[in-house]
């Protein structure tokens, strides 16, 4: 017999896919609807062939992410270039040190 008050609320939940809007349904302690990205009928791996699924953009968004770094790192390289290149113009010119001879 479980005990009361420590166990998870059980709902009997619809799962919806949303590249192919397939409905299932099975228990769940999320919620009693969720929404998945692929499922049995459009994964891959089950139907055995590649359907390209781009939901919610993520490629866009992974390839906005890189070319913003890359955009940043080639900005700081320049700004260091430059920066190297107006210290080297201002440097003064070291002084020799004196050797004595005892």
């Amino acid at each position: 017999m479980p005990r009361k008050d420590i166990h998870p609320k059980i709902f009997d939940a619809k799962f919806i896919c949303t590249v192919c809007a397939s409905e299932f349904s099975a228990l769940s302690t999320k919620s009693d609807e969720l929404r998945v990205d692929t499922c049995a009928k459009c994964h891959p791996f089950y139907t055995g062939k590649q359907n390209f699924s781009n939901t919610e953009g993520r490629v866009e968004k992974f390839k906005e992410k890189y070319a913003k770094q890359a955009a940043i790192v080639a900005k700081q390289k320049e700004l260091s270039e430059i920066k190297k290149a107006e210290n080297k113009k201002n440097e003064k010119p070291k002084k020799e040190k004196s050797q004595i001879i005892l």
